[in-house]
């Protein structure tokens, strides 16, 4: 069974939003440029099966990047990046 649209849209947020709880922001920009990137180069398929295997990846890589946020969160660095500061 393919998954439905309403199934990749939930990915996807969930993808972003896994994105933004990386402290550094070198990662957490990294990770959402891949997220769209992702998506955008997978949304031209029709085939069910490809479907399928794209959404699989995506739950693949939702679960490795919720186990990497949660590793970055313990080594947090004390001073923020230079992108972060505001003047």
């Amino acid at each position: 069974m393919a998954a439905t649209r309403s199934e990749v849209l939930s990915l996807f947020r969930s993808l972003l939003r896994t994105a933004r709880q990386f402290s550094d922001y070198n990662i957490r920009e990294y990770a959402k440029r891949r997220t769209v990137d992702g998506f955008r180069a997978n949304r031209s398929l029709t085939d069910p099966n490809s479907v399928q295997a794209a959404f699989a990846e995506g739950k693949n890589q939702l679960e490795i990047a919720k186990r990497q946020a949660l590793v970055y969160s313990l080594y947090t660095p004390k001073v923020k990046s230079v992108m972060e500061i505001q003047l």
